[in-house]
């Protein structure tokens, strides 16, 4: 009699080692979940991670609440998710600046594959190449062979140094073999203003940010970063077909992390209720006025993305030999 008490005892050890993982994950969630958002008011993340977190509040059968905590380019707020309790109850609007770029460039307080885990991921903001008034190029083809035939010559503009937008120029221009100079300026605004007046030759920057200006300031978009091209944009053809960049596919990804360590069943669930918001209509319209194109990638598929990324952007930061002071 004792002896299968003890065997009985041992069998349900493992049982009892999961239950509070198991625990927490059916009883999930269980008060509101504060959405941060590392960005202040009105920038993209801000307003995808608003949409997002009224569409997951019906889901979740709590209120999603956003909280802005911006500064330090996105690492402030993502540094507090990091360093949450990994309970499913704080989430963070992440976005490729803060998770892709900024741990290659500098030391952070925290570390992205340590800390953080992906959910799912929402949308992407494709780039595009962008050509000052009175270039001497129609397309894009004729745009490289101007290029190449004036090694040194032209410049090209940038959010600033070691800026997402500035490693995807990188990007092309080293797969291109273009010798030109890089003019940094503070935020893609002042950038593109400064190509709209014919001050630099070309800039790669978002969708979001150049559109308004290509139609105001007669530029010319000649090509796109994702590989097939955008609906947001359907008459720019992708890079990865008129540049010859084969399988070229860079965007500005946003997204929902937790912190590492966060129950797997909590993640699933938030996956399963993100795959839902994203079939709303009404939302995708909204991101895509937003300047982002809708695109869900599944746990899985978001954790492959993020690796890809930080991959072409080593590559970049050391080729490029990039380097933040």
């Amino acid at each position: 009699m004792e002896r299968r008490t003890l065997l009985r005892g041992a069998a349900l050890a493992p049982l009892a080692l999961a239950t509070p993982g198991l625990a927490v994950a059916q009883s999930f969630p269980a008060r509101p979940i504060r959405l941060i958002i590392p960005w202040p008011a009105g920038q993209a993340t801000d307003i995808i991670g608003r949409l997002i977190a009224e569409g997951l509040t019906p889901l979740l059968g709590q209120p999603v609440v956003p909280d802005n905590r911006a500064g330090a380019g996105g690492t402030i707020g993502t540094d507090n998710v990091a360093k949450a309790a990994p309970d499913g109850h704080t989430l963070l609007a992440a976005s490729s600046g803060p998770v892709s770029v900024a741990p290659l460039l500098r030391r952070l307080p925290f570390d992205v594959e340590r800390d953080l885990a992906p959910v799912a991921m929402a949308g992407n903001s494709p780039y595009l190449l962008v050509t000052r008034p009175g270039f001497p190029a129609t397309n894009m083809q004729e745009f490289i062979a101007a290029v190449r035939a004036a090694p040194g010559r032209y410049t090209f503009a940038s959010s600033g140094a070691g800026a997402t937008a500035h490693l995807v120029s990188e990007a092309i221009n080293r797969r291109l073999g273009f010798e030109v100079t890089h003019v940094p300026f503070t935020g893609s605004a002042a950038g593109v203003a400064a190509v709209a007046g014919g001050h630099v030759d070309y800039v790669v920057e978002t969708l979001a940010a150049t559109q308004p200006v290509i139609r105001s300031a007669n530029l010319r978009a000649l090509g796109i970063s994702l590989l097939n091209g955008s609906t947001l944009a359907p008459d720019v053809p992708p890079l990865s077909r008129v540049a010859g960049l084969e399988g070229f596919d860079l965007g500005a990804w946003l997204g929902l992390m937790v912190p590492a360590r966060t129950p797997a069943p909590i993640v699933t669930r938030l996956a399963d209720a993100m795959r839902e918001v994203m079939r709303n209509e009404t939302l995708l319209q909204r991101m895509a006025a937003a300047g982002v194109e809708p695109t869900y990638r599944d746990t899985e598929a978001f954790a492959d993305n993020l690796r890809a990324q930080r991959e072409v952007f080593s590559d970049v930061i050391r080729q490029a030999n990039i380097r933040i002071e």
